[in-house]
């Protein structure tokens, strides 16, 4: 049973930063494209940035760019996700998810594979 667990949410005022991290029970983690997702109440969980299993591919949504960094240690089985300047509409439950689909203009969960976290909370007061 592949176990993914989060770490670092919290409250934060606007302006502000937080460090996401992510470590996951794979035999094989550094063969696994990674990813952050979030959900708001009433809305879709969304992809906000992944990054491929050696590192070099990396996507962020329009919404994070300049203000978010996803980053991995392969040699700790751990995901990051520095992020910066934190805004009111950043508040959401943030997901770590194992087995992504990674491309520069895309982000996605794969049907049945994907690994999910149990999320952490993360609320940006304004």
């Amino acid at each position: 049973q592949v176990q993914v667990v989060e770490s670092g949410g919290g409250l934060v005022q606007a302006g502000g930063s937080l460090r996401l991290s992510c470590t996951a029970s794979l035999l094989a983690f550094g063969n696994y494209a990674l990813g952050w997702f979030r959900q708001s109440p009433g809305k879709g969980r969304e992809g906000i940035s992944c990054i491929s299993s050696g590192g070099r591919i990396t996507y962020y949504a329009d919404s994070v760019k300049g203000r978010f960094t996803i980053s991995r240690d392969n040699a700790k089985n751990t995901l990051y996700l520095q992020m910066n300047s934190l805004k009111a509409e950043d508040t959401a439950m943030y997901y770590c998810a194992a087995y992504v689909g990674v491309s520069g203009t895309r982000c996605y969960a794969v049907e049945s594979r994907t690994y999910w976290g149990q999320g952490t909370q993360v609320t940006v007061s304004s």
